[in-house]
């Protein structure tokens, strides 16, 4: 049924003192996000990646990885393309940089908004740029409450979102983030953040009836928004219900809270949609994007807000709106946006990404019915996750010390494929993100890896 066919390793370098001088420079100098500086210290680089190809990664030595989480989320038209590298180029030669402060513009940046704001579901038409998830989640949180305060109530400062969520790292995402462990770092950023239960493995009428009691228990009148992420990425790609965010906009609507929706992960294809509420057909007032609109090749994140939001900022926000980075609309990133969403759709990869998401899930669904140790599997376009569970068919989870998601994703970068483990509270859960570029073939690669790897994993189990 699974036959492991590994790629073969080309060793064309033998590394070296150069080599271990990279690793040494990299331990004394490179400050690594999200990383155990500790393990860093000890065991040094992972992987020391030199070039990529497609959906393919090439360390130093000279080994050939499948990078089946687009690296983070984010190289939807995979490695190596260098029509995003002629535009960068180009646009370089023309006109690297301009500040967008104080009414200045550039040619990139309104047509790269035009375009985003004819991709956005309708009525949401004016885009804030910024460089990167993290700012662009600040900056909706920002934009909002400013929304409401230009309207007399400033007392609407509250943010509700969801546990399990993930927004990113700045000072208000990080705070938005309902993953305790981001707060531990450094302690919980800001006040005026709330969180509610995760809509994960529980109905949709408990779901809602738990994002009521929030709004009811912070009080409706005090609320700016409610955030959340159409499919909890970093949380362990947590699907809803078909019927959740459809209730999700009616409660707002009933409420009068606007919904941002954090789009960094799911936006540009990776569901199988241009954006991953489309799924379900429902129409934020904010959408939050970065990652895929650019694919990784160059920082750039944003904002859109709706019509609605739009006309209340032109009419009440008087003055200067004193929010703005350096690289807000930079013309090289925005050069590279429109060239990468050309890409994007000139070669169907929406379509692509809808349709290789399903043979994704009929490769998890066949190794959940031949090794006893996977629990549930879920996949929308190509984003998709497994579960590890000690018994799936009573839903016991591996303890703390058991966890065996680590130990998978071991296996696999051994046999040479990169993806992710989350292992918060009591989940064991393995994520895949790869290109949209990916074809079927590759498709079953991954496939025939990961059974061998979660295969090898259940003998050592077995062998304790």
């Amino acid at each position: 049924m699974f036959e492991h066919r590994g790629r073969g390793v080309i060793n064309n370098r033998t590394g070296g003192a150069a080599l271990d001088n990279l690793i040494e420079l990299d331990k004394k100098h490179f400050l690594h996000p999200t990383t155990s500086i500790q393990q860093q210290q000890e065991q040094g680089v992972k992987l020391l990646a030199e070039s990529g190809q497609g959906i393919y990664l090439k360390d130093r030595d000279g080994k050939t990885y499948i990078d089946a989480m687009s690296s983070l989320w984010n190289v939807h038209i995979g490695h190596g393309r260098e029509e995003l590298a002629d535009t960068a180029a180009a646009q370089m030669k023309k006109l690297a940089f301009s500040s967008a402060f104080s009414s200045f513009s550039h040619e990139p940046g309104i047509r790269l908004a035009e375009k985003i704001a004819k991709l956005a579901p309708e009525d949401l038409n004016a885009v804030f740029f910024t460089s990167g998830g993290s700012e662009s989640n600040d900056s909706a949180i920002k934009l909002v409450r400013h929304y409401w305060k230009i309207q007399g109530k400033p007392n609407r400062r509250k943010i509700v979102a969801l546990k399990r969520g993930y927004h990113g790292v700045a000072s208000a995402s990080t705070s938005a983030t309902g993953i305790p462990e981001f707060w531990e770092m450094a302690g919980h950023m800001k006040d005026d953040f709330f969180h509610a239960a995760t809509p994960y493995r529980s109905t949709t009428q408990e779901a809602i009836a738990c994002l009521r009691e929030k709004f009811e228990s912070e009080g409706p009148d005090t609320i700016a928004a409610f955030m959340a992420e159409p499919i909890q990425g970093a949380g362990g790609v947590l699907i809803p219900q078909d019927d959740y965010f459809t209730e999700v906009r009616k409660l707002c609507d009933e409420y009068g809270i606007l919904f941002i929706a954090d789009e960094v992960i799911t936006g540009f294809g990776r569901t199988g949609t241009m954006f991953g509420l489309q799924n379900w057909e429902v129409v934020p007032d904010v959408i939050t994007f970065a990652k895929g609109v650019t694919s990784g090749y160059i920082p750039l994140g944003g904002v859109v807000v709706s019509d609605a939001i739009h006309n209340v900022l032109k009419q009440k926000s008087k003055g200067t709106l004193f929010h703005g980075f350096t690289y807000s609309g930079h013309p090289t990133a925005a050069a590279v946006g429109l060239k990468n969403i050309e890409l994007i759709e000139k070669e169907g990869l929406v379509e692509n990404s809808r349709k290789m998401g399903g043979k994704l899930l009929e490769g998890f669904k066949r190794i959940k019915d031949d090794l006893e140790i996977v629990g549930e599997v879920r996949a929308k376009g190509l984003l998709g996750a497994v579960e590890l569970m000690k018994n799936p068919e009573t839903n016991e989870s591996f303890s703390k010390e058991q966890k065996v998601a680590p130990r998978v994703i071991e296996e696999l970068h051994q046999r040479g494929v990169i993806c992710r483990s989350v292992t918060y509270e009591s989940t064991d859960i393995i994520c895949f993100a790869p290109p949209l570029i990916i074809n079927e073939r590759q498709v079953e690669e991954i496939i025939d890896h990961l059974y061998q790897s979660i295969s090898a994993v259940q003998e050592q189990l077995k062998a304790l």
